[in-house]
């Protein structure tokens, strides 16, 4: 009937041991996020959204890279200890799921962020993202307003001057329609004009 020797279920269970380790290292860490393109404004903020899945407490890590230019942003711990760098300090806040929020944005900041996820076995991963800054478009606003209200005034200067000078137009030619009237007639257009 059924005969197991005892060395074959040995076998079988170590060797099922070791696959589920090695399988277990392979996906010990995972990392997903919804989004990996961000397009941002100068002084927005971001937010480099992550979840990751691993076996024990991990070491996060965030780089920035732009062209030759690679520097460390921070490190931390899930409820552990936060080392943002000085230049980021004032800028970065830190999640325990790995995310991280990027205040006040400036065109430097554009470029590619990688967060690497790694555990005290040695394993680590890493997630990148792309991050884009494009510049604000209300100092473009401003100055067309401020163009707009200084042509404003000037139109208005120019209407008021024109306006002065037909009075004063109007003056001068009925003085001098007056000059040139008999006597007679002036004194009865300066009793008319006094009367009216």
């Amino acid at each position: 009937m059924w005969h197991f020797r005892l060395w074959e279920i040995q076998d079988v269970a170590v060797f099922l041991s070791i696959m589920l380790y090695m399988c277990h290292l392979a996906g010990a860490i995972s990392i997903y996020s919804p989004q990996r393109s961000l397009i941002r404004s100068v002084q927005d903020d971001v937010i480099f959204s992550v979840n990751f899945t691993c076996s024990e407490i991990p070491n996060i890590q965030w780089t920035f890279m732009s062209g030759l230019v690679s520097r460390m942003i921070g490190t931390w711990q899930p409820g552990g200890y936060t080392n943002i760098t000085e230049d980021y300090s004032s800028r970065v806040q830190a999640y325990d799921n790995g995310s991280m929020c990027l205040s006040d944005l400036r065109l430097q900041d554009g470029g590619f962020y990688v967060v690497t996820i790694t555990e005290s076995t040695g394993s680590s991963k890493d997630f990148g993202f792309v991050l884009k800054v494009n510049e604000v478009l209300y100092e473009d606003l401003q100055y067309l307003t401020v163009s707009f209200l200084a042509l404003a005034c000037l139109a208005g200067l120019l209407m008021l001057a024109m306006w002065l000078l037909d009075k004063a137009y109007k003056k001068i030619m009925a003085c001098k329609r007056r000059r040139e009237m008999p006597g007679d007639a002036r004194k009865t257009d300066l009793q008319l004009g006094n009367f009216l």
